[in-house]
């Protein structure tokens, strides 16, 4: 993971300006392709918005088999931010992002996400505990709109990075409870049309493209602006 804090001061500037319901703003990371460095973009953009937040923001992994920003958090990928606290209960009284095919997950499976705080910093980090899963159990993420009105009443920021749609598209269906999309390519590699093709996925799926950014180029990303002008 790579820290980019200095490659989104536009980005920034950009999504602060997005209109939102009552609470915090929500802004969602999205690639069509694994790899594209989504998660340091979506990592980086966080802790921006925990410097500048009054409560709190909260980075959400919505891979919930690999919990990669809790691992490279852990791990001090980004040297100046500190190590993942004690695990909070995330589950907010409201209905969950995921269900465990077969069970009622809002009873015995309802706390399986958690939430830690990034030490010294108005950060959380989402981490799912699948390791209490029994074998061959499942999981489906879903939208849960409630859950994210509680969260956007504890937060001032949340930060949704999403898993690339070439491995899955369970993102997509956050898309429409997000303020923002951004979408993160590869400049040295995504074609135009896989750009164009995601942005119409997330636009089919009821959310609003705020810009791309263009990463690597070639050890950098930096934001393009509204999506009309790629490509």
């Amino acid at each position: 993971m790579h820290d980019l804090r200095q490659d989104l001061a536009g980005l920034w500037q950009l999504a602060s300006q997005m209109a939102a319901p009552k609470g915090g703003r929500v802004i969602l990371f999205i690639a069509a392709h694994t790899g594209e460095g989504t998660s340091s973009v979506a990592a980086s953009f966080a802790l921006i918005a925990a410097s500048r937040s009054v409560k709190t923001a909260w980075l959400v992994d919505l891979d919930v088999q690999k919990n990669a920003q809790f691992t490279a958090f852990s791990q001090g990928a980004i040297k100046d931010a500190g190590r993942p606290g004690h695990a909070l209960d995330a589950s907010l009284g409201a209905e969950q992002i995921y269900q465990v095919a077969g069970h009622d997950t809002d009873a015995s499976y309802g706390k399986l996400l958690n939430a830690h705080q990034i030490d010294g910093l108005r950060l959380l980090v989402t981490r799912f505990r699948g390791d209490r899963l029994a074998p061959g159990q499942k999981v489906q993420l879903r939208s849960a709109p409630g859950w994210w009105t509680a969260l956007r009443a504890a937060a001032d920021w949340i930060v949704i990075d999403a898993p690339a749609t070439d491995r899955t598209r369970a993102g997509l269906a956050f898309a429409a409870q997000a303020d923002g999309v951004v979408l993160v390519v590869r400049a040295d590699e995504t074609s135009a049309a896989d750009a164009a093709a995601l942005r119409q996925d997330v636009e089919a799926h009821g959310g609003r493209v705020l810009g791309v950014v263009m990463n690597r180029l070639p050890d950098d990303a930096r934001m393009a602006g509204r999506f009309e002008g790629i490509g």
